[in-house]
């Protein structure tokens, strides 16, 4: 009967510690992947709000350009990329993590 208790009681650790070792390893995942992920995007979106008429950025797909209006109801940007030469767009296509030359 003791030996019993004694297997019941060591399986009863076990879960608790199995418990505890979950919830260690969901803050360790929380404090280094998803906290640093939610920072940088919210970084970006504030990145995106500020652009101004005038300023020279690139987009996702490598165009540099000067933007020269800005339609926050479409949510589009439209950049002047040559002289006279005009392309709108979607404002999350603004890239603000590359350098501009």
């Amino acid at each position: 009967m003791t030996l019993y208790l004694l297997q019941a009681q060591a399986q009863g650790g076990s879960g608790m510690s199995m418990i505890l070792m979950m919830v260690v390893l969901f803050a360790i995942m929380y404090f280094f992947m998803i906290r640093p992920q939610n920072k940088k995007q919210k970084e970006i979106e504030k990145f995106r709000s500020a652009l101004s008429v005038g300023q020279d950025v690139v987009t996702i797909g490598g165009i540099y350009g000067t933007v020269r209006s800005i339609d926050e109801a479409e949510n589009t940007v439209t950049l002047e990329v040559a002289t006279g030469v005009k392309i709108k767009f979607a404002k999350s296509a603004i890239n603000p993590l590359a350098e501009k030359k």
